[in-house]
């Protein structure tokens, strides 16, 4: 008996607790939130582009990191590098596959102080294929309006994005910069 109540009081600290993250979590602006990438093509060109749609739930407390957590996802049929015809070809199945991966999403393990703002690892689900990525960020105040940025770089062939079909680094780069503008609502 003793057992089964400590069993149900942890079971119910824990609900409460995913509880409490819920209704604390930050919300994003998703018509001010972007990924913008850059990628190299042709061995001479570059092809910059955006990612909008961004939603999930997050937590960043600056004083307190232990709490603080990411939860984001991106919609990639949000693509836009102004060129239609680019940005259908990149819907493709070749590419981000938009009909069966809906959302490119990023899930924090852990956030930490850095030297110059806040250090993040966690785990990149692309093309549903996920990698462990590290990267840097800092918070702005804009206005009273808290923005997280950050960049990092990842390499698409990790993520087996058109690895097959542009596998030539000549055509399409395999490093992609990504710098990320999270802006939450006040």
């Amino acid at each position: 008996m003793r057992k089964s109540l400590f069993h149900r009081v942890n079971f119910l600290t824990v609900l409460f607790l995913l509880a409490s993250i819920g209704l604390f979590a930050q919300k994003i602006n998703t018509e001010k939130s972007s990924v913008k990438f850059e990628i190299g093509g042709l061995g001479w060109s570059t092809v910059e582009g955006e990612i909008k749609g961004m939603s999930g739930s997050l937590i960043f407390d600056k004083n307190n990191l232990v709490l603080s957590f990411f939860n984001v996802c991106i919609d990639p049929k949000t693509v836009f590098t102004d060129d239609e015809k680019r940005d259908t070809h990149l819907k493709e199945p070749d590419f981000f596959n938009t009909v069966n991966h809906t959302n490119i999403c990023f899930k924090s393990t852990n956030v930490t102080k850095s030297k110059d703002g806040f250090h993040v690892i966690g785990k990149l689900t692309l093309l549903g294929i996920t990698k462990s990525i590290e990267f840097d960020f800092k918070s702005i105040n804009e206005s009273g309006v808290l923005v997280l940025v950050g960049e990092l770089e990842i390499n698409r062939f990790d993520f087996g994005l058109a690895a097959e079909s542009h596998s030539s680094t000549m055509m399409v780069g395999k490093e992609v910069e990504i710098k990320i503008r999270c802006v939450l609502l006040d």
